[in-house]
C-alpha cells in the first residue's frame, strides 16, 4: 500500500459521527476555509451547484435550531462550526438561476445555449426529475450530499471531526429559517446539517460490512 492510499484509509477510519465535541477547541480559519472550498469545488449534476452553505455560529440561532433539531442536540451546543446545507428549488433550464450559470458562470456561447438547454431538458425528463416541484427539489438535495461527503472527508484529512445530521423537523426548520430571513423559501429549502469540531471522547471501533458483502464484479 502506498503512503497516499494509507493516508486516505486512515482518514476514513478516523471519521465518525461525532455526537459531542470539545467546546473549548476551535477550528482554525484556514482549516475551515479548506473544508468550505471542498464543498464549493464538489461535483454536481450538470455542474449546476444547486446548493448554499449557511455557517451558523450565532448562539441564539443555534439555540432556536436545537429546539426543533432532535438529532443535533449535542452538536449545536459544542461544535466549533455548524453548517446548514440548502438545496436550490426549481432548477430548470429556463430558470433565472440556470440561465445565470450557463451564461455568466460557465460562459457558454449564445450559439451553444439552445442545445445545452435541450440536453438539460431531456435529461430531467428521462430521469423524471421535472415531473413536479418535489422531484426537482429531491434531485437538488441529492447533489448537496456529494458536497457533504467531500467536506467531511476533507475534515478527516485535517484530523477534524464531523457529524452529518438529518434529525430535524423539516417543516419547523423551514418555517424558522424563513421567518428569521435566513432563507428565501421561494428559492431554497433545508437539505442536511453538518457539524465540525474536535471529539470530546474517543469513539467505538468502526464496524462495516466486508467488501465481499457489498461489491459485485462483472467481468
Amino acid at each position: 500500500m502506498t503512503q497516499m492510499q494509507q493516508t486516505i484509509l486512515d482518514a476514513f477510519n478516523f471519521r465518525h459521527a461525532t455526537k459531542r465535541f470539545d467546546a473549548n477547541k476551535k477550528i482554525s480559519e484556514s482549516d475551515f476555509n479548506t473544508i468550505l472550498e471542498t464543498g464549493r469545488l464538489s461535483p454536481s449534476s450538470l455542474g449546476l451547484e444547486p446548493w448554499r452553505f449557511v455557517v451558523i455560529q450565532n448562539r441564539e440561532i443555534r439555540d432556536k435550531l436545537k429546539a426543533i433539531s432532535w438529532g443535533a442536540q449535542g452538536q449545536l451546543d459544542t461544535a466549533s462550526h455548524f453548517v446548514l446545507i440548502l438545496a436550490r428549488k426549481n432548477v430548470t433550464s429556463q430558470s433565472d438561476y440556470v440561465q445565470h450559470m450557463i451564461r455568466n458562470v460557465k460562459k457558454y456561447s449564445e450559439a451553444s445555449i439552445p442545445a445545452t438547454e435541450k440536453k438539460f431538458d431531456d435529461f430531467q425528463t428521462n430521469f423524471h426529475i421535472n415531473d413536479n416541484d418535489q422531484s426537482l427539489l429531491d434531485w437538488a438535495r441529492k447533489q448537496t450530499y456529494i458536497a457533504l461527503g467531500n467536506m467531511m472527508t476533507s475534515a478527516a484529512l485535517l484530523n477534524i471531526d464531523s457529524c452529518p445530521i438529518e434529525g430535524f423537523d423539516l417543516d419547523a426548520v423551514t418555517q424558522f429559517l424563513t421567518d428569521d430571513g435566513i432563507i428565501d423559501e421561494a428559492h431554497f429549502a433545508p437539505s442536511v446539517m453538518v457539524a465540525f469540531g474536535y471529539r470530546e471522547t474517543e469513539p467505538k471501533d468502526k464496524v462495516r460490512q466486508t467488501q465481499d458483502d457489498i461489491v459485485e464484479w462483472l467481468e
